[in-house]
């Protein structure tokens, strides 16, 4: 018996290429739950490319089969010019994207190519999940717990009656077997402690300065919750994130400064 949904047009992205494993991944999974399913991510990876968007490159592609775009610029690029080049006969109602190889999790959201392409189908008012299977830093990602789980937990996503305008939901699939799985977990965005990056100076042949970024994860006190404390406990969580960015407790207090 077939379990699609052929009323959802869904659009694939991610910010690891469109060659990487974890959006072969999630097509696979994608086409077990629509028919019509659209492929549309950057020709490279976009890592920590954030909600950016290519203001002063052209932006080029190059299809590479039915529904399926290669292109050259960030995921926010790569969901507009699928809205505004490639779907012209109607958008998407679902933009999934992934799933990363790596975590989303705490302040990885604001840098995460992977969750702006969320952020900018939100904008455009689709409903939007980004995914992510966590891994260790230097190995490559064992996506079974995503495969096992992605399915079942996206059929019971997709169609949920209440999804209010401006919010996205934030998927991290633990580092276990699949079998080691303790859940699904509502979360909140969690926070490490400052000093997540650092700048690490290098000399080129030419004795000319260059620099990397160094990525080295601080650990705390596990707020229970949140969605770092989820991924510690074996556990998929699942993080409904809004858009407005607003401070409203701190808008409130200085209202008094401004009147």
């Amino acid at each position: 018996m077939s379990h699609t949904h052929p009323q959802h047009r869904i659009l694939i992205t991610n910010d690891d290429g469109i060659h990487a494993p974890g959006i072969e991944l999630l097509e696979r999974i994608a086409r077990t739950l629509s028919e019509d399913v659209w492929v549309v991510a950057p020709d490279q990876e976009r890592s920590g490319a954030g909600h950016s968007i290519s203001l002063s490159l052209p932006i080029r592609m190059r299809q590479l089969g039915p529904k399926r775009y290669e292109v050259m610029g960030t995921p926010t690029d790569c969901v507009l010019m699928a809205l505004h080049e490639f779907m012209t006969d109607g958008p998407p109602s679902l933009i999934l994207s992934g799933i990363n190889s790596g975590a989303n999790l705490a302040e990885d959201v604001s840098y995460s190519g992977t969750c702006a392409a969320a952020m900018e189908g939100t904008l455009l008012g689709i409903r939007s999940i980004a995914l992510s299977q966590i891994r260790q830093p230097g190995v490559a990602a064992n996506f079974a717990p995503a495969e096992a789980w992605a399915p079942n937990l996206l059929r019971r996503l997709i169609d949920l009656p209440d999804w209010p305008a401006g919010s996205f939901l934030n998927v991290n699939f633990p580092d276990v077997p699949a079998a080691e799985v303790s859940g699904v977990r509502l979360a909140f965005v969690g926070q490490r402690p400052p000093g997540s990056f650092s700048i690490v100076p290098r000399v080129d042949a030419r004795n000319q300065p260059y620099y990397w970024v160094k990525i080295a994860y601080t650990s705390g006190a596990l707020v229970d919750d949140s969605d770092l404390h989820a991924a510690a406990d074996k556990a998929i969580s699942v993080t409904p994130i809004k858009l407005d960015f607003t401070d409203y407790a701190w808008r409130e207090r200085l209202a008094g400064l401004f009147n």
